[in-house]
């Protein structure tokens, strides 16, 4: 569960609105842009800066089996290839919005096979909530790291069948995601390369969350790139730093591990949908990432 500091922290950093303004479910943009998903996850949430169209692109919702469960995902590809190297987008605590759907075309437009998948829709619909402590207590705190392991091992299978090269695997997320990113590099031996942008990276254990990044720093397959901001003030600096020495003193692709710090960045500084962005930092990390990537054999 996160602590109540982070929750503070995550609260700070959304305009208030009130609760009544937030019960909105998803909303269809199928016809503007193919999609299944909610223009914002909740009435906080502005549009997106950033207007990546989907031609040339598949995009829209698939459905991955689970053991059963059909878990949602939002996929975008180059139309009519395949061999594609693969990408897994990991959102934030309001799941699969539109700034994740268009962080998923960038990636497709790069020449990937993008695939973000709802990874909390078992214990609740994200993009209900107007309330953030309320999501956190109601959803998020609720998700097990072992489900979340599994659904994206689910999603990196159906990519494989779908016109992705699964030898070619990449994983990005942001900040609930950021720390799923280190947690699936360590999780997964095709992981090629991650990048986690401003993930937590220390806490307690707990039963749904018996390992945190620093814990599995030292044991990572693929090399990970952390983006973080020094005014971030949801992650302390001390944090990255430990992370840093974890990384030194672990295997291969812990110590090809790298951070970049951003001096004057908040939390959430990609997150072009909210006042945390920043242009700067934001187009910087992108420019990374996909060099990241390239540089570690998935592009």
């Amino acid at each position: 569960m996160l602590e109540q500091k982070h929750v503070q922290d995550l609260e700070a950093l959304l305009p208030g609105q009130s609760t009544a303004q937030g019960a909105t479910r998803r909303t269809a943009l199928k016809a503007a842009l193919g999609v299944g998903y909610a223009a914002s996850a909740l009435p906080l949430m502005a549009q997106t800066a950033i207007k990546t169209p989907a031609d040339g692109l598949t995009v829209g919702e698939v459905a991955i089996d689970v053991n059963g469960h059909q878990m949602h995902a939002y996929r975008a590809a180059p139309a009519g290839k395949t061999g594609l190297p693969v990408v897994l987008v990991l959102s934030e605590i309001f799941g699969v919005h539109e700034y994740i759907a268009d962080t998923a075309r960038r990636f497709a437009k790069a020449g990937y096979l993008a695939i973000a998948p709802e990874l909390f829709e078992r214990q609740g619909d994200a993009q209900s909530y107007g309330e953030m402590a309320k999501l956190i207590a109601e959803v998020i705190s609720k998700v097990p790291d072992e489900q979340v392991l599994g659904d994206l091992d689910a999603a990196v299978k159906w990519a494989g069948a779908n016109g992705g090269d699964t030898s070619k695997l990449a994983v990005t997320g942001f900040c609930w995601g950021g720390r799923q990113t280190w947690l699936y590099a360590a999780h997964n031996p095709a992981v090629k390369a991650g990048v986690a942008w401003y993930g937590r990276l220390v806490g307690d254990a707990t039963p749904l969350n018996p390992r945190q990044p620093l814990d599995v720093a030292g044991k990572l397959h693929g090399p990970v790139l952390g983006l973080y901001g020094a005014a971030d003030t949801g992650i302390p600096l001390d944090t990255v730093e430990k992370m840093k020495a974890a990384l030194a003193a672990g295997n291969a692709a812990s110590k090809a591990s790298s951070f970049v710090v951003y001096p004057d960045a908040p939390h959430a500084f990609h997150a072009d949908y909210r006042p945390s962005y920043r242009k700067e930092a934001a187009d910087d990390g992108w420019k990374r990432a996909l060099a990241w990537f390239k540089q570690h054999g998935v592009a």
